[in-house]
């Protein structure tokens, strides 16, 4: 079974993800932009498969009636999101340590993209998700 690890800028929180991941998207709405600076590319993760050191740092910020961004609180490390009542957190995919094997899979909420870049790398892109 694949193990990959990820953690926060301080590494105040310590990830660990078991099993194989798919479906890497980036994510270009407003929401994410902003948690993150720029574009959130983040994995799912089964939380059965999701183990988290130092999870008394991570703050939890509701950011929709849909859905919570999880945080460093140390340090501010923009790490998890996840829908409510789905059983999987998404793992930002810049979190995991390399070499990570893993190649974006998808661009999310196109339509709602900065106006400040272009998507050029031929993966699908949704103007949804």
């Amino acid at each position: 079974m694949t193990t990959r690890r990820a953690r926060c800028l301080c590494g105040a929180v310590r990830v660990t993800i078991r099993g194989d991941l798919d479906d890497i998207a980036a994510c270009h709405c407003s929401q994410c932009r902003r948690w993150s600076g720029h574009v959130w590319a983040a994995v799912p993760v089964p939380d059965d498969r999701l183990e988290i050191e130092g999870a008394e740092h991570v703050r939890w910020f509701k950011s929709s009636d849909k859905a919570e961004r999880g945080f460093c609180g140390t340090c501010g490390s923009s790490i998890f999101w996840r829908a409510f009542g789905r059983g999987e957190t998404d793992v930002a995919v810049g979190c995991i340590e390399p070499p990570t094997g893993l190649r974006l899979q998808r661009h999310i909420w196109v339509g709602d993209k900065g106006d400040y870049y272009d998507i050029a790398d031929g993966a699908p892109q949704e103007d949804r998700q």
